[in-house]
């Protein structure tokens, strides 16, 4: 019986993660581990939190006499790492917060595998899921493959290749079993509104403006996150072990050209005519040393594993505004206290 450890499992992508394994393997245990951080909400999984073959346990990576406990209540087998600080933004406000979860959490994970599954690594598997982001941004032309030079940019991208590299030194060093997986921009439900399409969604619900860094020309591949949890599974149960898999939807979009096809899609479900939301965007000061153009080649993956993105991006999208506006609850809950104030602060034109 494999006995699964999910970090960061009541988070956006884990979340769906978690579910996925959870009602698909039940023979397995899924032991999701979260510090249930502003991000992480247990609201994600209130479908699945009483299933037989799930438990949670409230848990800081950073902590690595917390993860020694769980490991040995549980007899862990396997990890999957998504917990992270994952969001630029604030990593370019807060960056010892990312070097302290993103790289410490990673390395304590990874110390405390080492030393439980030493009688025997090959029975045992350690899957770190990262981002594109560690490769830099790319020109006009090419994407990202699981050979690009890494060249991160922010605080942010800088702790993911970092933790990137540990994984892979734990390998050649110790002979733990890993795998490392980096995707590009996830969307879909459960998503916390700073990122940019739950964010957009929450303001044209409250007539609020649409903030677009700059000149809005930065582009971006999108992958529907339940698309993501499949990769993530078929990955875990068949990729080959050490080996690197890049995870893209096949979506590239300008923000602007995004936030616009986000508008349409509102204004058609709200009946308002066309155009009204648009007139809520609003350019907002760039960010400091804000990637251009991030792509991903997921030729890798399909070749391999047979995964392929199951929507189009406007049917996921369409699928994430109907999400959101049927969980209004939902959004308000993580929207109310600490956001506030960010959101203000992360937004001002001043």
């Amino acid at each position: 019986m494999k006995k699964i450890i999910i970090t960061g499992g009541a988070g956006f992508i884990g979340s769906h993660v978690v579910r996925r394994f959870v009602k698909k393997y039940p023979n397995y245990l899924i032991v999701n581990v979260d510090a249930l951080t502003y991000a992480g909400n247990l609201e994600n999984l209130s479908d699945i939190e009483d299933e037989a073959n799930y438990v949670f346990e409230k848990a800081d990576i950073t902590n690595a006499e917390q993860l020694n406990v769980i490991f040995d209540k549980y007899g862990v087998t396997d990890v999957i790492h998504l917990a992270a600080e994952s969001h630029v933004d604030r990593s370019i406000t807060n960056p010892l917060d990312f070097v302290y979860t993103n790289i410490i959490g990673t390395v304590n994970l990874l110390e405390v595998a080492k030393n439980k599954w030493k009688d025997d690594y090959s029975a045992h598997l350690f899957y770190h899921v990262s981002t594109d982001e560690v490769y830099g941004a790319l020109g006009s032309e090419g994407l990202f493959t699981e050979e690009t030079r890494y060249d991160p940019h922010s605080p942010y991208s800088a702790s993911k290749a970092s933790s990137d590299h540990f994984v892979r030194a734990y390998q050649d060093t110790y002979g733990i079993n890993v795998l490392v997986s980096n995707c590009s921009n996830n969307y879909g439900p459960y998503h916390f509104p700073e990122k940019l399409i739950p964010l957009m969604i929450n303001n044209i619900i409250n007539n609020k403006p649409l903030p677009v860094y700059g000149d809005g020309k930065y582009t971006r591949d999108w992958l529907f996150v339940k698309d993501h949890a499949v990769a993530i599974d078929l990955i875990f149960h068949d990729g080959k072990i050490g080996d690197t898999y890049n995870i893209g939807g096949f979506n590239e979009w300008k923000n602007i050209d995004l936030v616009h096809l986000l508008c349409e899609q509102v204004d058609e479900k709200f009946g308002r005519p066309s155009g009204t939301s648009k007139q809520l965007i609003t350019f907002v000061k760039d960010r400091p040393g804000h990637d251009r153009r991030y792509a991903i080649d997921a030729g890798k993956i399909n070749r391999e594993l047979g995964w392929q993105p199951s929507v189009t991006f406007e049917q996921g999208l369409s699928e994430t505004i109907d999400w959101f506006l049927a969980n209004k609850t939902w959004l308000e809950n993580v929207t109310s206290g600490a956001y506030a104030s960010y959101y203000d602060n992360q937004y001002s034109n001043s």
